[in-house]
């Protein structure tokens, strides 16, 4: 593995001052703590609202009583489940490492973070698309919104788009952070 690893040697001459002062860390060995990054308190903030809002979606949509007729309507929920299992177990691990006052800064970690963000944002963000394509077909072509609960189906709708909105940050951060990591790697090595 690439990574550096704390090293103490005892020394009994003072260590040499490095000959540039703006170089303190040898380059490639370390990742910035950017915000929103796992293990920071604005990347739990981002896993709360993540969950908070898929949550809510989730409600929403299971309130009604004829939702399980529309399988959009079904994959919506099935997507919001899997989002709030991910973003719950992320900000589990992001609650830990803010109390143990550790960074996650493992490469392998980072890339897991990245490619699930990538799969649960793509996920809740079709089923929203489905959901918001059955939901204008009953409202707008079929005026069927008498019969139906278009405000709950509505509601759980831009909730899941705010959810995949709000995954988008985590995503990027996450697959930047690891592509640098990695291409800083290979330049290292």
């Amino acid at each position: 593995m690439f990574a550096s690893r704390p090293v103490v040697h005892p020394m009994e001459v003072a260590a040499p001052a490095p000959a540039n002062p703006a170089q303190q860390q040898p380059a490639g060995v370390l990742m910035k703590d950017l915000p929103g990054m796992p293990g920071t308190p604005s990347g739990l903030a981002l896993r709360v609202t993540q969950f908070l809002l898929a949550t809510v979606s989730l409600a929403v949509m299971s309130s009604t009583s004829d939702f399980a007729s529309v399988t959009a309507f079904c994959y919506l929920i099935a997507a919001a489940i899997l989002q709030c299992v991910w973003s719950l177990s992320v900000a589990i691990v992001d609650i830990y490492a803010l109390l143990v006052k550790r960074c996650l800064r493992n490469r392998r970690l980072v890339a897991l973070f990245a490619i699930g963000d990538g799969i649960t944002c793509g996920v809740i963000f079709s089923g929203a698309c489905a959901a918001a394509g059955i939901t204008v077909l009953i409202n707008g072509d079929l005026q069927m919104c008498s019969e139906n609960h278009c405000a709950s189906f509505q509601t759980a709708v831009s909730m899941a788009f705010m959810c995949s909105f709000s995954l988008t940050p985590s995503f990027v951060l996450n697959f930047w952070s690891t592509a640098f990591a990695y291409s800083r790697v290979a330049a290292a090595g």
